[in-house]
């Protein structure tokens, strides 16, 4: 499938989301507070989690073609808040470094090997452009949305783990213009840019179309918003499987 942002745009970017995240942190009233879609989790345990991520990728990307991630010790993350900031900005810096060393296409490990995605540094700086987000959903650039929901499509839900249910076809529908069809079957999951918003017609096949704004779709795509926000046709039922399942290959 076709990108639709170049890589020092998606490095660009990922410096701004960071800077963003910062900013809705800094302003939190307590870092204890719980992250409404991870209620397990505290602000502070999220500002962990993404920061040791990008200091993870930074050695993986840094690796280069591995089987495997490089081993690497736990976070310790400082508690106190500018501090846990300054941290995070590092941790942002590490893996901007070592993308902007390794260039677009140098290969490495990713756990996503049975996708649609390919093994690559500029694979690794388009997913993690999408991971970093807390407080309120903000409205996307329709080009950044639009890869958005192309990236998860095919790096998410693509994969050989076989489907556990009936054949089925999920199409989502951007109002910007821009489709995808996803296929599900015993041989796994499918994903493929569609031409025009054209419904799959096979009765032996559960069957569903989702419409809305790109940034509603990728937004859906990560649990940000709920289904009601969409337009939906076909069976619902197929929605509800592809958010509970959990393929392993």
């Amino acid at each position: 499938m076709e990108e639709t942002l170049g890589f020092a745009d998606l490095l660009r970017l990922m410096d701004e989301r960071s800077t963003a995240f910062r900013a809705a942190v800094a302003a939190a009233p307590s870092l204890d507070v719980r992250v409404p879609t991870c209620p397990e989790w505290t602000l502070f345990d999220l500002v962990q989690h993404l920061g040791d991520g990008r200091r993870k990728w930074a050695a993986i990307v840094a690796a280069g073609p591995a089987d495997a991630p490089p081993a690497m010790s736990a976070p310790v993350a400082p508690r106190e808040r500018e501090a846990l900031l300054a941290w995070f900005a590092a941790s942002t810096e590490e893996l901007l470094a070592a993308l902007r060393e390794a260039g677009p296409d140098r290969g490495c490990w990713t756990w996503w090997g049975p996708s649609q995605s390919p093994q690559t540094t500029g694979a690794v700086a388009r997913h993690q452009l999408q991971q970093v987000a807390v407080g309120a959903p903000q409205p996307l650039p329709d080009e950044v949305a639009l890869d958005g929901v192309d990236e998860f499509v095919t790096t998410c839900v693509a994969t050989t783990a076989p489907w556990p249910h009936k054949p089925a076809v999920i199409d989502y529908h951007a109002t910007e213009g821009r489709s995808w069809r996803l296929w599900f079957s015993a041989d796994g999951a499918r994903a493929a840019r569609l031409p025009t918003p054209v419904a799959y017609d096979d009765p032996e096949v559960a069957y569903v179309s989702v419409w809305g704004t790109a940034n509603e779709l990728v937004m859906f795509c990560y649990g940000r918003i709920t289904m009601d926000s969409l337009r939906i046709e076909g069976d619902l039922r197929v929605l509800n499987q592809l958010i509970a399942w959990e393929p392993e290959v």
